[in-house]
C-alpha cells in the first residue's frame, strides 16, 4: 500500500483585497474591526494581518477562535502565513468579549513567544493589540511592550 505525501507548493494570486497602509496602531485596529464580525460579543478569537515592507496590508488570517475568554495562538501557524505570504511583519490582533482591554498575562508571553519566533525568520512583530466592540483598543506595541 502506498503511503501518499502532500505537495507543497509557493503560490501568488491576486484576488479582492482592501489594500490599506497600516501607519498607527489605530490604523491596524480600525483594519480589524473590519474582519471581525457580530461573534467580536461573543468568544475570543485572533487574526493576523500581514503587512509587507512599504506598510501595506497583503494578506490577513483567521488563526484561532476559543471560548468566552481565551484563545488558543499557534506560533506555527502565525510563521506558516507570513512565510507564504512573503510578509515583512505581522500584526497580531484578538478580541475580549468582555469589554476590557487589559491585557492577561498569557496574552502578553504570547506577543513575547511570537514576537521571538518571527524575529528568528527576520520578520517583525509590528503590534499585538486587543480590540473589542467599542472605540477602544490596547496596543502593546503603543505602550512599549513591543
Amino acid at each position: 500500500m502506498k503511503k501518499l505525501a502532500v505537495e507543497f507548493s509557493l503560490q501568488a494570486k491576486k484576488c479582492d483585497f482592501p489594500i490599506q497602509k497600516i501607519r498607527s496602531s489605530i490604523d491596524a485596529a480600525s483594519f480589524a474591526k473590519q474582519i471581525y464580525g457580530n461573534d467580536i460579543l461573543i468568544y475570543e478569537s485572533a487574526y493576523i494581518i500581514l503587512i509587507n515592507s512599504a506598510g501595506n496590508t497583503i494578506g490577513y488570517a483567521k488563526i484561532s477562535q476559543g471560548t468566552i475568554n481565551s484563545t488558543l495562538i499557534d506560533v506555527r501557524l502565525v510563521a506558516k502565513y507570513a512565510i507564504e505570504a512573503l510578509a515583512t511583519g505581522v500584526i497580531l490582533i484578538h478580541n475580549h468579549p468582555s469589554g476590557n482591554t487589559r491585557p492577561s498575562v498569557d496574552d502578553s508571553n504570547m506577543a513575547t513567544r511570537l514576537k521571538k519566533a518571527l524575529d528568528l525568520l527576520n520578520i517583525r512583530l509590528l503590534d499585538s493589540i486587543i480590540i473589542t466592540d467599542t472605540e477602544n483598543y490596547y496596543s502593546f506595541s503603543d505602550e512599549g511592550f513591543i
